[in-house]
């Protein structure tokens, strides 16, 4: 239970990281925007109506807190710097393999880096979070 409760405070980290910095500067990651994309073609796939944008959002960042919270608290507890690694690097690589838009995270260097950076933060506050609940 505590690897998990870690791995959401280290996914919650991670999306609140972003979405502060999406917002207020130019030329940053959208990591939303990929997982959006990726939410409609499966929706598009499965016959099912699409969301408006609102929910769509809030479907997506739901998506992305679940599914990086266990992937955290699986990896991120144990083997920190590569765990936040490989996700970073998943994310910013495997959108383009999967048929989605790779240029929100993947169209400069500043980007990638960026991209990676955010996934290695929430794995390092998994960590943090992980260890203080062990005490």
């Amino acid at each position: 239970m505590k690897k998990l409760i870690a791995g959401f405070g280290g996914a919650i980290a991670l999306n609140i990281l972003h979405e502060v910095i999406r917002k207020n500067f130019d030329n940053v990651p959208h990591i939303n925007e990929v997982g959006e994309e990726a939410l409609r073609k499966g929706l598009d796939k499965a016959a099912i109506p699409q969301p408006d944008e609102d929910t769509g959002y809030l479907a997506t960042l739901a998506g992305d807190i679940l599914s990086n919270g266990v992937y955290y608290a699986v990896t991120a507890t144990n083997h920190t710097g590569l765990s936040g690694l490989l996700a970073g690097a998943g994310a910013v690589y495997l959108p383009k393999q999967m048929g989605l838009n790779e240029a929100p995270v993947a169209s400069t260097d500043k980007k990638k880096l960026m991209t990676v950076g955010y996934y290695l933060f929430g794995a390092i506050v998994t960590k943090y979070i992980y260890n203080k609940l062990k005490k």
